[in-house]
């Protein structure tokens, strides 16, 4: 029959021109990049068409991942000698961050965030000083830093090893967000900790937003290297406004991971790791509260008895601003049937070689034991409803036996063409060679 006669019968189906969704499936594979490494916990590109990947080593050394594939020997950068002493049994410090400067093609600054021994003498007994800095590309080798160049951002005195959040971003902005943890120790409580609002748990930094910069997300303006300044659109900024002026979020707990939503409105989706019961994902805005230690997740806190939460408590300051609930929670491993003991923050699909993960947020946990090398990948998608928790699944990883990971999971990265990556160790500490650097493909 002539295709300019052909007619499409009853039970035929007219070919129509509205696009279709691809199928989802929570289903993925692994494909290995990069090993050799001690404890990968960031990847980044530099955004100068490269195609290079920078992978953050938390024993203090960026590493290349060339276009071709290829793991430099010689790291970008090796700050070593500039960090405290970590432990490799298991630590929470080291080199935790990476942003390169949106004009780093032209510029060739990038910024870090690392864990310095205590500088100066503000604040004695206390552990380590959160260093950002800004270091510069050596002129004569786009793959190799100038150690030399180093200029000190921001340094902010932490009392305790734990707890230093340590991601950094610029935002679509151009604002430089940084992720700082409560301080340490548990429950929010102890050295270094400052009174708040909520008696009930003897205060603590998360609450707290006029005596330290600690438990926030801060957002500084960093354009001309050497210091910074205040964005005038930070929300305690302003007449009556008591908190301090870098604060741009608060309430966290530790927040491991964060990252900028590369479509869509570009939310700001913030990872927050819990005491003993709750690990919970935010959408992070201007002046959000985002509840530790009043709360842990959606649910309410006891810094005296964290493993027997309260009734009651309070949804919002005492000057009416709202604690904010997270996107999506889950129990802890410490509880029968929970899913991990850290969450680990992630980034929503942006790429094309996952059909229909597009505008879904990929994450994960680091493991349900310190003994055993159990991460896992999930993989949330955005509610109808607005205002309802995410529901999320765990992402099966084909080839592997049971599906599983089989690692602890130290990060994820977000690479060329928004293309995700995992990296992953099988020791829960930084030492040994076991780290390694994977992208996520379809699992056919």
């Amino acid at each position: 029959m002539d295709a300019a006669t052909a007619t499409v019968s009853p039970t035929q189906t007219k070919p129509t021109s509205e696009p279709t969704e691809p199928p989802f499936e929570p289903r993925v594979r692994l494909e290995l990049v990069a090993e050799g490494l001690t404890a990968p916990v960031s990847l980044k590109t530099a955004g100068d068409g490269s195609g290079r990947v920078f992978v953050v080593d938390q024993a203090g050394l960026i590493r290349v991942i060339t276009n071709e594939g290829e793991l430099l020997e010689d790291p970008f950068l090796d700050i070593r000698d500039r960090m405290v002493a970590i432990n490799p049994g298991y630590d929470e410090r080291g080199l935790l961050g990476l942003a390169f400067a949106p004009n780093y093609e032209e510029s060739g600054l990038f910024a870090v965030y690392y864990s310095a021994p205590l500088i100066g003498e503000s604040h004695p007994g206390w552990n380590h000083t959160g260093q950002v800095s800004w270091f510069t590309v050596s002129e004569d080798d786009g793959n190799v830093a100038d150690p030399d160049s180093e200029l000190s951002i921001l340094r902010v005195d932490q009392p305790q090893g734990n707890h230093n959040g340590g991601e950094i971003a610029f935002g679509p902005d151009g604002y430089l967000y940084i992720a700082l943890g409560d301080g340490g120790g548990a429950n929010d409580v102890g050295t270094g900790h400052a009174e708040d609002w909520y008696d009930v748990n003897a205060g603590g930094n998360g609450q707290d937003v006029s005596q330290n910069l600690l438990g926030s997300i801060l957002r500084i303006d960093v354009e001309t290297p050497g210091g910074y300044l205040v964005p005038e659109s930070n929300p305690f900024i302003g007449e009556g406004e008591q908190g301090l002026a870098e604060i741009w979020a608060y309430g966290l707990r530790n927040p491991y991971r964060f990252s900028f939503d590369a479509g869509g409105e570009g939310e700001l989706f913030v990872a927050d790791v819990g005491q003993n019961l709750w690990e919970e994902v935010n959408v992070a805005t201007a002046g959000g509260n985002y509840g530790w230690n009043v709360k842990e997740g959606a649910q309410c806190f006891s810094a005296s008895a964290p493993n027997q939460p309260p009734e009651d408590c309070p949804d919002a300051e005492p000057d009416g601003t709202l604690l904010v609930d997270p996107i999506l929670e889950y129990e802890n491993a410490n509880e029968p049937g929970g899913l991990g003991l850290a969450v680990v923050g992630g980034y929503v699909y942006r790429g094309e070689a996952l059909p229909g993960f597009e505008g879904r947020y990929v994450f994960g946990d680091w493991s349900t034991s310190f003994g055993v090398p159990d991460g896992t990948l999930f993989v949330a998608t955005r509610p109808e409803e607005e205002g309802a928790m995410w529901p999320f699944e765990e992402l099966e990883m084909a080839g592997r036996e049971g599906g599983a990971l089989d690692a602890f999971l130290l990060g994820l990265g977000q690479g060329p063409g928004d293309e995700l990556y995992v990296l992953t160790s099988q020791n829960p500490g930084p030492q040994g060679s076991t780290g390694r650097v994977w992208r996520i493909v379809a699992a056919e």
